[in-house]
């Protein structure tokens, strides 16, 4: 049983599954089936036992900032949210006056709409009407008023929803590895476009020509992937690359198709994810997202709808903590005051600022998202070195990280990073004296290791 975060190479297969199950898995599985993790995430495992062991390293802890999971890096779940959602699990605090009053009348509201006023019952297909609704209102909040309908709108547990898929995606490079993986798996097609590092991780349209030229005879290309913001590089698309104009902060695309106007606004089909997970409250663990589709066809709508009932329903309290996210508290609430105080302490240091001042490093600045995804200017020693240990250079250098410095983070070739450079993904959004001590480590370990291979 594999953790979340693991990631996936066929470097080598070792499986021991009956023969009868064999023959029983469907393809698709058995490909999945013969992927191992890379040896990076099981030596962190090993080394965890070792310290507890009482093995001596020149650290205490490994510390992992190979996947964005804020709480998991030392963030404390927001208080309105977590209150909101015990309420909800045991009503009897509904009675408490130490739960702020907004807190109460929001798990009432909540509570009401669930069946049989409980947390542990099935909800309607797309999600508990009241909930889809207020995300509805939302997306038309965010969008200054471009509409947004319920009757569009699905919510899931996380964000991933790629099932649909039967032909070609353009997907972006680097790009998050289990979107690739999905698509793959599913019978479809990824063609890659490049984005250009050096003016920010931007998206050009030369770039998006040169991948669907690419991409004759080979598929039908139906779809553009994009992340907004970008994971792993943190960035945010640029206006000027598709309309002609900057984009100094975020904008759906949703909003811009918006304003393309007709016919384009009302044929371009788009499908809009966004989760619990990877908004500001952060709540992974919860697996709670949803999908807006606009322009989409009947008919296939039709066929999504028969798509989410074969999962019955998303979790609850997955639901109800997309509820929190797009209804935070408003001034004037009792739980504002925290809320907000709270809010505006989940800073990023400016990473890529510490990272551009150290030889061998180069970063983009972080415009949005929790990630950084610095690029290694590596040695030829150590990239020879990294070959004759059937390595990439960048695996090479975060196994060596991890052994010497405890720092778990994601090398660059799982995200099919362009050929020829090295990279690695690591979380930023993490305790402020964590992110600190994080910075320390692997500027210390950096400038030895450079030294060593220079």
């Amino acid at each position: 049983n594999s953790p979340p975060h693991r990631k996936w190479s066929e470097r080598k297969v070792t499986i021991f599954t009956p023969m009868s199950d064999q023959q029983e898995t469907g393809p698709t599985m058995r490909r999945l089936s013969q992927l191992e993790s890379v040896v990076l995430w099981n030596r962190a495992r090993q080394i965890k036992r070792e310290l507890k062991q009482g093995v001596k390293k020149p650290y205490r802890e490994v510390i992992d900032i190979s996947w964005g999971d804020p709480q998991g890096g030392g963030i404390k779940p927001l208080s309105f949210v977590r209150q909101v959602l015990a309420a909800c699990h045991y009503p009897q605090l509904l009675n408490s006056d130490k739960l702020p009053e907004d807190v109460r009348q929001r798990a009432e509201r909540l509570l009401k709409e669930c069946a049989g006023r409980s947390t542990g019952s099935y909800t309607a297909t797309q999600g508990i009407p009241y909930i889809v609704k207020g995300i509805s209102e939302f997306i038309t909040r965010r969008d200054g008023g471009v509409p947004s309908f319920p009757n569009n709108i699905y919510i899931s547990s996380g964000s991933q929803c790629m099932s649909a898929v039967k032909t070609g995606v353009l997907t972006p490079v680097p790009c998050y590895d289990k979107v690739n993986m999905s698509i793959r798996e599913l019978g479809g097609v990824t063609i890659p476009y490049y984005l250009h590092e050096d003016q920010g991780w931007e998206l050009q349209i030369e770039e998006l020509n040169r991948a669907l030229e690419s991409a004759k005879g080979v598929c039908n290309p139906v779809a553009l992937y994009v992340m907004n913001p970008g994971n792993p590089t943190g960035s945010l698309p640029q206006r000027r690359s598709s309309f002609s104009w900057l984009m100094s902060e975020f904008v759906s695309y949703k909003k811009v198709l918006a304003e393309m106007g007709p016919p384009i606004s009302e044929t371009v089909e788009l499908a809009s994810f966004h989760s619990a997970s990877k908004g500001l409250i952060g709540e992974c663990g919860l697996r709670g997202g949803y999908v807006e589709l606009v322009n989409v066809d009947p008919a296939v709508m039709e066929y999504i709808y028969k798509l989410f009932s074969t999962d019955s329903c998303a979790s609850v309290p997955g639901q109800i903590a997309l509820n929190l996210m797009t209804h935070p508290p408003q001034p004037g609430d009792p739980s504002y005051s925290l809320y907000n105080e709270v809010i505006m302490t989940i800073t990023q240091l400016i990473v890529f600022e510490v990272l551009n001042s150290v030889p061998g490093f180069s970063c983009q600045p972080v415009e949005g998202g929790g990630f950084a995804f610095p690029r290694l200017h590596l040695p030829l020693n150590a990239i020879h070195k990294a070959k004759e240990a059937g390595m990439q250079p960048d695996e090479f250098y975060c196994v060596r990280l991890l052994e010497e410095s405890g720092l778990l983070v994601n090398p660059g070739w799982n995200f099919e990073q362009k050929e020829g450079t090295s990279h690695f993904r690591m979380n930023i959004m993490i305790k402020e004296e964590t992110l600190e001590g994080v910075l320390r480590r692997l500027v210390s370990f950096h400038t030895k290791f450079m030294k060593e291979f220079s």
